[in-house]
């Protein structure tokens, strides 16, 4: 019975996880770029009072199923889903989205460079192209003040209009994008970081081959299904209740022993 409590323990444990990652995932819901997570488990080891295929007779006879009790579950990982997220107008003519594969770059005050897909960027006090944080968008873009109107097309290229009707190319927007996406570890504020599991970022212009081409006056939304998450929440909730009626009938059957005479 003892062993039955903390496998039940393990499994309420690895629920708690599974609640925690689903809230996440909803209290993101309205988030720009946002891309939704997924509890990972795997069993624990194995006990045998016998082994499958050890002889059972002098005659060469062998266990054709053996006995095994596991000892419960772990979260083996929190996966990040990558999907493309839908994309919501806006009429912001600084509002970019990626539709396809790719991240912006930010400088950081570090120096170093992060990576998001919240392209909700503005103009800061010298015309400086910036996150919603201040952080400038690598390779650094300045139009002039006294521009009109900026004009960003699929390929990335920015371009003024000036009073004077003149246009000029200011500057050009690079994406990234890793070979391994999900190994990005989250920094928050919609910004990632590389990582030995992300691998170096390999940089590329929009509409290049195996990135996604820019969308001015549009932001990607959430992929975040609301239906799916409280789909997941419930059967997350079940699963905890499952284990703690566990804990309960191990209880019950310890205090049964107890009162045996």
């Amino acid at each position: 019975m003892m062993r039955a409590l903390s496998i039940a323990a393990t499994g309420m444990q690895a629920q708690q996880t599974n609640v925690e990652v689903i809230s996440n995932n909803i209290a993101n819901v309205s988030t720009t770029g946002f891309k939704r997570s997924i509890a990972e488990f795997q069993d624990l080891l194995y006990q045998s009072s016998s082994r499958v295929g050890t002889a059972s007779s002098e005659q060469g006879t062998t266990l054709p199923t053996g006995s095994q009790v596991g000892l419960g579950v772990r979260s083996s990982g929190i996966t990040r889903v990558l999907t493309q997220g839908s994309l919501t107008e806006t009429d912001n003519p600084l509002n970019v989205a990626i539709n396809g594969r790719g991240y912006f770059g930010i400088q950081m005050p570090s120096g170093d460079i992060a990576y998001t897909r919240d392209g909700s960027f503005n103009y800061s006090s010298t015309g400086q192209i910036v996150t919603s944080e201040g952080y400038p968008v690598e390779p650094s873009i300045t139009v002039d003040p006294t521009a009109t109107s900026v004009t960003i097309n699929p390929a990335g290229q920015v371009i003024e209009t000036l009073p004077s009707g003149k246009q000029n190319t200011v500057g050009q927007l690079q994406l990234y994008q890793f070979s391994n996406e999900a190994g990005l570890s989250a920094l928050g504020g919609n910004n990632f970081e590389k990582t030995d599991a992300s691998g170096d970022a390999v940089r590329g212009l929009p509409n290049d081959p195996g990135f996604g081409a820019i969308q001015q006056g549009y932001l990607e939304s959430s992929n975040v299904n609301v239906v799916t998450e409280m789909t997941s929440l419930i059967q997350a909730q079940r699963a905890y209740e499952l284990n703690s009626k566990v804990i309960q009938a191990a209880d019950e059957m310890l205090q049964t022993t107890n009162q045996v005479r």
